[in-house]
């Protein structure tokens, strides 16, 4: 008795899902990425709208003055879904872990001066605030933005706000006692040098157009905030005065900005490529958000640089107007 063998190819039907297939062809199999996202956006069968603001659908293009064709094109360069964001996370999660054993075991809190872990409290404390602000407005671009690309990367931002927040928290109660908490926030509600920042913060968390928020908060604001502090104070001013614990506790902020600026450039770039419309008005947003947050962190970076903050600023500044630069928008 014999026994034959034989290969069968099986080949599939179609290779993902229609509404998929239309973005990426009936013949190629498409990323778990472009399945979880692409054309996922509720549009039909609304029963009401919202009692709270009966002047909008539940999901409504018109929230704000940005005009797309297909709001699909608003792609995240990351191609983060759910899974792949949280495996990123956790890794990074895995890698502050191990920095905050190797501080810890070797002792190099308790060998930083006085003086640099005051300065770096003063500092970096009230900005627990900041984030949670930040952690708020990309929860609101997520509620109220229209099309999946574009909800969804913001909740995981919102998520990252809100880690980043409580990095810092942590970082503190490394430092100092669990008042220096308390002292940052009564900094953030009634220190005069932070009261720019605080009205700005504020004056985010009621904007009604989603995507003038993006650009407010994770463009203009983080854009600037995040080079400066992280950057250029952390990294350069407190590392090399011997806070060299501060900047590997601290060493999720910067990584994480410059990863995420990958996708907030990709999404304005796109958009304001839609047309001369949206190029104006995105590029007036920017020019707008972006001069109020220089004003608004000029005394934060006093505070952290001294008199050299000002310089500092605006190299930081001049940095990001080439971001935008890049990304089409005008001047």
């Amino acid at each position: 008795m014999s026994v034959d063998l034989h290969t069968r190819e099986i080949k599939p039907l179609r290779n993902t899902f229609s509404h998929t297939a239309h973005y990426v062809g009936h013949e190629k199999p498409a990323s778990r990425y472009q399945e979880a996202t692409l054309d996922t956006q509720p549009t039909d069968n609304f029963h009401y709208r919202p009692t709270w603001d009966p002047e909008h659908e539940i999901f409504d293009k018109s929230r704000t003055a940005v005009k797309l064709a297909d709001w699909n094109v608003l792609r995240d360069p990351r191609q983060y879904y759910y899974a792949t964001w949280t495996m990123a996370r956790a890794r990074q999660q895995d890698a502050i872990e191990s920095s905050y054993e190797f501080v810890q075991s070797r002792g190099l809190v308790a060998k930083m001066t006085d003086v640099v872990r005051r300065k770096a409290c003063e500092v970096l404390m009230p900005l627990r605030h900041v984030a949670w602000g930040g952690n708020m407005n990309n929860s609101a671009i997520g509620a109220y933005g229209y099309g999946t690309v574009f909800t969804a990367p913001a909740m995981f931002h919102a998520m990252d706000q809100l880690g980043a927040a409580q990095f810092i928290t942590r970082l503190g109660l490394a430092l100092d006692e669990p008042a220096i908490l308390d002292a940052g926030k009564n900094d953030w509600l009634h220190t005069a040098c932070w009261q720019p920042l605080r009205h700005y913060v504020e004056d985010t968390l009621v904007l009604q157009d989603p995507f003038e928020l993006f650009v407010a908060q994770n463009l203009a604001l983080d854009g600037l905030l995040y080079p400066l502090i992280y950057g250029h104070f952390v990294d350069d001013h407190i590392a090399l005065q011997g806070g060299t614990a501060v900047s590997m506790l601290a060493a999720f902020m910067p990584e994480w900005h410059t990863e995420s600026a990958r996708w907030i450039d990709a999404v304005v770039k796109v958009a304001a490529a839609e047309s001369d419309a949206n190029r104006q008005l995105i590029s007036g947003w920017v020019k707008a958000w972006t001069d109020r947050a220089q004003t608004a962190l000029a005394p934060v970076a006093e505070l952290a640089l001294g008199a050299h903050g000002a310089d500092i600023l605006q190299e930081v500044r001049e940095a990001l107007d080439v971001r935008c630069k890049k990304a089409g928008l005008v001047a």
